[in-house]
């Protein structure tokens, strides 16, 4: 049996899908079936609303910029510690060139 393919959805879409949720006195359950939205998808994001919502804080959650950031960094040590790697080894290679 083929596997569904996986729905992406934009920054937007989610947002509004978060109002919506955020707005209603339906659990979120129904409001995921009446939008066709996966319900720990929804959940996910009312959670993540809500902490960005209250902001950064000591010891808590992240906030989704404070886990773009994260991300980023993250990206950019790895990157500069390939860099570092490779100058290490071409170092070494040029070393016994040199001998």
């Amino acid at each position: 049996m083929p596997r569904k393919k996986r729905r992406t959805f934009t920054k937007h879409q989610k947002q509004e899908a978060v109002k919506i949720c955020l707005r209603s006195t339906k659990p979120i359950a129904q409001v995921a079936r009446d939008l066709d939205l996966p319900e720990n998808s929804l959940r996910v994001w009312v959670k993540q609303a809500k902490i960005d919502e209250a902001g950064p804080r000591e010891n808590g959650p992240l906030t989704t910029e404070e886990q773009e950031e994260l991300r980023r960094l993250r990206r950019e040590n790895r990157e500069l510690k390939m860099e570092r790697d490779f100058l290490k080894k071409a170092a070494a290679f040029f070393a016994k060139e040199s001998s």
